[in-house]
């Protein structure tokens, strides 16, 4: 009769599984990433921001699940280095809107090599790594409705 997997090992862990594919990811983007002047979550910010230049702080922090305290920070530095600016909404003051500056527009063109590079570090995954991401994704969704209680559909 086949044993059960121990529940409390490690490596049997999805969350450790997850947890350490994303200090891998660490590892390869940070020198990348050093190379054009950003961290991780200000890349992250601005891949949305070339998508949708003009969006909200409060938007922006939703998109990438970051709280406002962590958010508001990181545009205030990222507008002291003059990559992008605050702007109040014209037609609610409440809402504060980010900006790319034409620094910030440039750094498009450098940002390009980080995923082409990622692609080639996995350019013989490409399937897989197609179904994994379609999988973590739709594990976050499991994991949020079942953090809020809400069913998932």
């Amino acid at each position: 009769m086949a044993r059960s997997p121990d529940p409390l090992n490690l490596d049997s862990m999805l969350c450790f599984a997850v947890y350490a594919a994303g200090h891998a990811f660490t590892r390869f983007y940070k020198p990348r990433l050093d190379a054009i002047g950003l961290t991780y979550p200000q890349y992250l910010a601005f891949l949305v921001l070339w998508e949708a230049d003009g969006i909200s702080v409060k938007a922006l922090g939703d998109r990438l699940f970051l709280d406002s305290g962590t958010i508001t920070p990181m545009v205030k530095r990222l507008e002291a280095r003059g990559l992008l600016q605050r702007q109040r909404d014209e037609d609610d003051e409440r809402v504060v809107r980010v900006y790319l500056t034409a620094e910030g527009r440039g750094l498009r063109a450098k940002a390009l090599a980080v995923p082409l590079e990622v692609g080639a570090a996995l350019s013989d995954e490409a399937a897989t790594v197609d179904t994994l991401r379609a999988g973590l994704h739709r594990l976050r969704v499991l994991l949020d409705d079942a953090s809020s209680g809400t069913p998932s559909a």
